[in-house]
């Protein structure tokens, strides 16, 4: 019931998109969608406007061709859900994989008390051949699960969205920073803790513009 809940809950919610151009921060200059960014002034932080809702994107936004809006801090759309993952329903689609796994794990232990024992491997077999056939489909679906709710977590505790880690080369506010080097990185407590216990909007520019220049 509960998964179920949260199932239809993270697929109907609002991932983050963004309605109006942002203006969350005053000297933001905004810049078409093939414009590369320019290293840092005290005095500006390029934006990019989207050549899709030609909407001035807010920094780790990205347009979803799937959902055809931009979403903030955008980090993948997701076919099981037919969603995207986002700012406002991240929290929620962790704890839907965590709620799965859990599931899947209590599945896995009945299947397994399930089986019954026989005097010959033929005979076993026949037996239990339904049972293990569901015992190695939830075995897979129990390795999908728990190797995705591992990933996301170890992504969230370095703050780094799915989309960001797999196409930093192509980010332009990632491109002039090292890639081993994340300017949203603020610890594995603090990220953690921003994740969590956060709630509303994030104005990543503030937190990009001062760590960054702190390096220049």
């Amino acid at each position: 019931m509960a998964s179920t809940a949260l199932y239809y809950g993270v697929s109907l919610m609002d991932p983050g998109y963004v309605l109006t151009d942002c203006e969350e921060k005053p000297h933001l200059i905004p810049m078409k969608e093939d414009q590369e960014t320019p290293a840092l002034t005290p005095g500006a932080v390029r934006m990019r406007r989207c050549g899709y809702c030609l909407l001035k994107q807010p920094m780790r936004a990205r347009h979803c061709k799937s959902c055809q809006r931009c979403v903030r801090r955008y980090d993948h759309h997701c076919p099981w859900i037919e969603n995207c993952v986002g700012e406002k329903n991240h929290r929620v689609f962790i704890l839907y994989l965590a709620l799965q796994g859990l599931v899947l794990l209590w599945a896995l232990r009945i299947a397994w008390s399930g089986f019954r024992a026989a005097v010959t491997w033929s005979e076993w077999f026949r037996t239990n051949v339904f049972l293990l056939a569901a015992l190695v489909v939830i075995g897979v679906f129990t390795v999908v699960v728990v190797l995705l709710l591992v990933s996301h977590l170890y992504l969230i505790s370095c703050n780094v969205t799915t989309w960001e880690f797999m196409s930093h080369h192509r980010i332009s506010y990632l491109r002039q920073c090292d890639y081993d080097t994340n300017p949203f990185d603020r610890g594995v407590i603090r990220n953690l803790w921003s994740f969590f216990c956060t709630w509303g909007n994030v104005v990543w520019e503030r937190v990009y513009y001062r760590d960054v220049l702190s390096t220049v």
